[in-house]
C-alpha cells in the first residue's frame, strides 16, 4: 500500500494520542475511512436518502439560525467536527480551500460544531485560527441522530442540489475524496 500524507498524518496522531494518555480520543483519529452505501452501518448517513432537515443557531451570527433545507439548489457539504478532533484539524484548511474553489459553482460548505454549546468563544477562535470561510452552526446530539448518530469525528456528509445525500465518510478523508465528491455533489 502507498502511504499518502493523509495515512501518515492519521498513524502519527494515533500514536501521539496513545502516547500522551488520551486514549478517550483515540476514537477521533484512528476512525477507518468508510464510504457510505445503501446498507450503512449505525452512525453513517444513508446514500440516497433526503438530508434531514434542520435549523441550528450560526456562530457569530448575532443570534440568526441556518436551516439547511434553505440551501436547496446548492452542492452542500455539512462537516461535522469539534476543536479537540486532530484530524479535523488536517480536514479545515482542504474544506476552505474547495469552498473557495466550488463556491462560485454553487458548493456550499456548512461547518457543524460538534463542541459543547458552552465553548462557543473557543470555537469562533479556532475556526479564525484555522482560516475557515463558510458558516458554522452550533450543533446538538438531536442533529447528530437526525445523521445516524455520529460514531467519531469528523464526519462529512455530501447532499446534491436537491437535498439528496450522494455520500458520506466517517474519519480523515483524502482531499481528492472531498473533490470527487463534491463534483459528485454538483453533478446531480
Amino acid at each position: 500500500m502507498l502511504w499518502t500524507v493523509e495515512h501518515v498524518a492519521v498513524a502519527a496522531m494515533t500514536i501521539m494520542l496513545l502516547f500522551t494518555g488520551n486514549v478517550a480520543r483515540i476514537r477521533h483519529a484512528a476512525i477507518p475511512l468508510q464510504t457510505a452505501s445503501a446498507q450503512s452501518p449505525p452512525g453513517v448517513p444513508k446514500v440516497g436518502i433526503n438530508a434531514p432537515d434542520f435549523e441550528l443557531k450560526i456562530l457569530e451570527g448575532k443570534g440568526k439560525t441556518l436551516k439547511l433545507s434553505d440551501l436547496k439548489g446548492k452542492a452542500v457539504l455539512l462537516d461535522f467536527w469539534a476543536t479537540y478532533c486532530e484530524p479535523c484539524k488536517v480536514e479545515m484548511p482542504w474544506i476552505a480551500e474547495l469552498q473557495k474553489k466550488y463556491g462560485p459553482d454553487g458548493f456550499q460548505v456548512v461547518g457543524v460544531s460538534m463542541d459543547d454549546q458552552a465553548e462557543e468563544k473557543a470555537v469562533s477562535e479556532f475556526a479564525h485560527k484555522m482560516g475557515v470561510n463558510y458558516p458554522i452552526v452550533i450543533g446538538s446530539e438531536q442533529v447528530a441522530d437526525l445523521y445516524g448518530g455520529l460514531d467519531g469525528l469528523p464526519m462529512n456528509v455530501f447532499l446534491d442540489r436537491s437535498g439528496k445525500i450522494v455520500a458520506s465518510e466517517l474519519g480523515l478523508a483524502g482531499k481528492d475524496v472531498f473533490e470527487d465528491n463534491i463534483k459528485k455533489s454538483l453533478a446531480q
